[in-house]
């Protein structure tokens, strides 16, 4: 008899292809997070689950769930901050994410909101939709140059060093980061520093793991660090920026513009943050690519499939 396996949203035609051919699936169409009690009631229902961003995964959920049935949580995504690892372990759930997979697509959007913010692209093409473009001029909508400047990166894990890639090798920016751990080879000529030698970057980037330890990481007195023509990026975790503390610093003009990917109370965005020219939102689209969403899927079915063979775990949390 197959293992019965939940996934939790829909996946892309070709990551349905691959696990309807080895369990027993129940997917729902719902695109939004599973509520707790959803949580609790599939860990005693199926096998294993393949849950993704938000779907909450909390020790009360295990606290409630005793002796589930479930025994993986195959999750779709590198980042786990939804899932308390350690109550699913301490209940016999394992945990294994999609690392590796989400890496250039990630580093690609960093660098996306870092030229949007800087020269203004969303600004330029609100002002184009809405007819009041006047023609081009010298002085119009001047942004900031990238190419040369400083970048500080905070978190120097796989995503951080395709981003500290790409903006040395194809715009000559100085690298400087911040790491918790030290690290020895980032790949290319970059120097570790303290956080507030990285935030005072000429643009800087988040590119730490979402969780507890990491929480409000930016808050006021880390933005204070931050230079007035400097630009903050934010691809990882939206709650390792405390919005509040970053409104102001926008309203104040402690700094010059955000580009963000990812918010506190997702899909929840400050009216603050919307109605400001200086900043560029976009809706989670780290990894919203076809190959990319697909790779993921794989990765995690894999990760199934060697649970149920009785095979180590490719990507155990």
């Amino acid at each position: 008899m197959k293992p019965q396996v939940f996934i939790t949203r829909p996946m892309p035609g070709k990551v349905i292809a691959e696990a309807i051919g080895h369990f027993e699936l129940t997917i729902r169409e719902d695109t939004t997070p599973l509520t707790q009690a959803d949580c609790i009631d599939i860990l005693h229902r199926y096998d294993a689950v393949l849950p993704t961003l938000g779907d909450p995964f909390t020790a009360e959920v295990f606290a409630a769930a005793h002796a589930p049935r479930c025994r993986l949580l195959a999750n779709f995504g590198v980042g786990y901050n939804h899932i308390d690892v350690a109550a699913a372990k301490a209940v016999g759930v394992i945990v294994t994410n999609t690392p590796g997979a989400v890496t250039d697509a990630t580093a690609d959007i960093a660098l996306t909101l870092m030229l949007m913010t800087a020269r203004r692209a969303g600004e330029g093409e609100r002002m184009l939709r809405a007819g009041a473009w006047q023609g081009w001029h010298p002085t119009q909508m001047l942004g900031a140059h990238m190419s040369g400047k400083s970048l500080g990166i905070i978190g120097m894990g796989r995503i951080g060093k395709a981003i500290a890639k790409r903006a040395h090798y194809g715009f000559g920016m100085e690298i400087r980061f911040h790491n918790r751990s030290p690290v020895l080879n980032p790949g290319l000529p970059a120097e570790q520093v303290d956080i507030a030698s990285a935030l005072g970057a000429d643009f800087v980037v988040i590119a730490v793991p979402g969780g507890p330890a990491t929480r409000h990481l930016i808050d006021e007195r880390a933005l204070a660090h931050m230079q007035p023509h400097a630009f903050l990026i934010n691809i990882a975790r939206g709650d390792i920026v405390s919005e509040d503390a970053l409104i102001k610093a926008l309203q104040t003009g402690k700094i010059a513009g955000a580009g963000l990917d990812v918010y506190e109370h997702e899909p929840k965005v400050p009216a603050a943050l919307t109605l400001m020219e200086n900043v560029t939102l976009l809706p989670h689209l780290g990894t919203a690519a076809l190959e990319v969403r697909e790779s993921m899927g794989l990765m995690a079915v894999e990760n199934i499939r060697a649970f149920f063979d009785r095979k180590p775990l490719p990507n155990l949390v």
